[in-house]
């Protein structure tokens, strides 16, 4: 039977990742690393520079996949995700040939694989034809990056904290993060609400704002257009909170 490594390794900083990940990473026979083409290339850069810096199991061998893309088209957005996820659970059946009977495999993934990744549900779905073990190794989340970077606490006493997308985002009646906001939902929040943004968080190219979101709006927006433009892609989050309470 072959084992499925999904390490999380954190937001960015090659620092990030905690020794549970660095021992994992080692017992893997195979590294595979995601390929999102040219554009972004720098995160497929940034998975080698961890795997140089912490790997020294010197018969891994790194292994890189294409990523298919998903037909933002599809006017039915969960349907879209469905079939993107089946593509790629093909992809992974046909990596798994590169691992040795009895061996094992890590994936790395962004962040943590349990918030907003969908690489635990991808391997899931393997199971029903593939005899398989699974283990998941958590890590540091772009919540946890952003609230250190802006040296702020993610709940208020006794407060609870919403997570979700920005196709999700609705009024806001408590302190909600909000990620994969490829839409800047804030642009129509409540102007009077505090926001906490970030984007590449934890790596050399870090920015932050903060502020009142009716004085900070169109700066975060025309600061993300030209961190797009220049870097080919952007990975940003944001907590949003009313003003003054707690």
């Amino acid at each position: 039977m072959k084992t499925i490594l999904i390490v999380g390794i954190g937001a960015g900083h090659p620092d990030h990742i905690t020794i549970q990940a660095i021992k994992a990473l080692n017992r893997a026979d195979v590294l595979f690393v995601p390929d999102k083409g040219a554009a972004k290339a720098d995160l497929a850069g940034l998975r080698r520079d961890i795997i140089a810096r912490h790997v020294t199991n010197p018969a891994a061998r790194v292994i890189d996949y294409a990523v298919p893309q998903r037909d933002a088209a599809n006017p039915s957005y969960g349907a879209g995700v469905d079939d993107w996820h089946g593509a790629l659970a093909a992809l992974f059946s046909e990596l798994l040939a590169e691992v040795p009977e009895g061996g094992s495999c890590a994936f790395l993934v962004w962040g943590d694989p349990g918030l907003y990744d969908s690489t635990i549900r991808i391997v899931e779905r393997l199971r029903a034809t593939i005899e398989l073990a699974i283990e998941i190794i958590p890590g540091i989340t772009a919540i946890q990056a952003l609230t250190a970077a802006h040296g702020i606490a993610l709940n208020r006493i006794g407060a609870p904290v919403h997570i979700t997308t920005g196709r999700r985002l609705g009024p806001v009646e408590e302190d909600t993060i909000v990620m994969l906001d490829g839409q800047t939902a804030f642009a129509e929040a409540d102007p009077d609400l505090d926001i906490f943004w970030g984007a590449y968080l934890g790596t050399p190219d870090q920015i932050t704002i903060a502020g009142r979101l009716g004085d900070m709006r169109d700066s975060i927006i025309a600061t993300r257009q030209a961190a797009r433009a220049r870097h080919g892609w952007i990975m940003d989050t944001y907590l949003l909170r009313k003003r003054g309470e707690g």
